[in-house]
């Protein structure tokens, strides 16, 4: 498949329907809630087609949260309250670097854009590590990108070890796979 202007989600592998920001995001949170929407099908399979969105984009944020909050009352809560700022270097869309945030003090994972003040650290990757880790959930790659000086981190490094040992059970792994569904 060609290359695509990253505001625009894709759908794989068949046709996109000719739909607005606004269309994808009501129809992704209509799905979510189980309404019944019309779904692009793929016509040789008869399968939903999946609509994918490029990794840290505001589309694929907004998904990654949808898919959160369906799950949000199924799983324990994250037993490490942490606030974590996140730099990610050579995105492919924007101005190359987007800046995000994760906090669980109040039990469930939050990702979003924007910065927190005081956070526990701050860690600064490329596009290319962030999304082997947080989509692939690839802790390998994590781990030699360490190594190799791709990932600098400022702050509390015990929390940042903590987050590696944070939620792992059925339901994380299912949002897991929902998000890496979703991302293009």
């Amino acid at each position: 498949m060609g290359s695509v202007a990253p505001e625009r989600a894709r759908i794989a592998p068949a046709a996109r329907p000719q739909l607005g920001c606004a269309g994808r995001l009501r129809r992704a949170r209509a799905t979510l809630r189980g309404d019944s929407v019309p779904v692009p099908v793929d016509r040789t399979s008869q399968e939903p087609l999946t609509v994918t969105h490029p990794f840290l984009s505001d589309e694929w944020m907004a998904a990654a949260k949808l898919i959160r909050d369906k799950h949000a009352a199924e799983g324990a809560p994250f037993p490490v309250a942490l606030r974590i700022n996140q730099v990610v270097t050579d995105v492919p869309f924007g101005d190359g670097e987007v800046r995000t945030y994760i906090e669980t003090t109040d039990g469930r994972l939050v990702m979003d854009h924007g910065e927190l003040d005081n956070p526990d650290a701050t860690v600064t990757t490329d596009y290319a590590t962030a999304r082997a880790m947080f989509v692939e959930q690839d802790q390998a790659a994590g781990m030699q990108a360490f190594m190799a000086g791709k990932i600098k981190v400022q702050g509390d490094m015990t929390k940042l070890m903590a987050m590696g040992a944070g939620q792992n059970d059925e339901v994380a792994r299912t949002i897991a796979a929902e998000i890496k569904a979703i991302t293009s």
